[in-house]
């Protein structure tokens, strides 16, 4: 089984955390995994600038991590949630980070890419 540490952080702005559930599925170059609740026990996740982090367990080999899905459901009441950021350790110790910095808003579902930013590689006609 292979397991991944999931890191959500939270924005400080007023009102930004959430009661509501919070569910992830994690999505490589091979498989997906099953959607995942995030939530910890007798514990207040998604506060106003927290950053809590949860471990998600995956029974087949995802490949490389390029995508990750949030989606937010209604748990007492409708509240929105600030993301900031997503970030993932994989099994073989890569982190992963995943840039959100929006509101989710009513039952949503947001898929994030990772945030590597690549730089094209220039022939040597364009490097003049």
């Amino acid at each position: 089984m292979n397991s991944y540490t999931v890191t959500v952080a939270t924005g400080h702005q007023m009102f930004s955390g959430t009661d509501n559930y919070i569910y992830i599925t994690l999505i490589g170059t091979e498989q997906c995994s099953d959607k995942v609740l995030l939530d910890k026990s007798l514990y207040n996740d998604f506060e106003s600038g927290e950053v809590d982090s949860y471990e998600v367990k995956v029974g087949q080999d995802l490949g490389q991590l390029v995508l990750v899905k949030i989606e937010k459901q209604k748990y007492l009441m409708q509240d929105s949630w600030y993301c900031r950021y997503i970030t993932v350790k994989t099994p073989s110790g890569e982190h992963v980070e995943f840039p959100c910095y929006r509101w989710l808003v009513d039952d949503k579902n947001v898929v994030l890419r990772d945030g590597k930013g690549s730089t094209p590689r220039l022939s040597n006609e364009h490097r003049r």
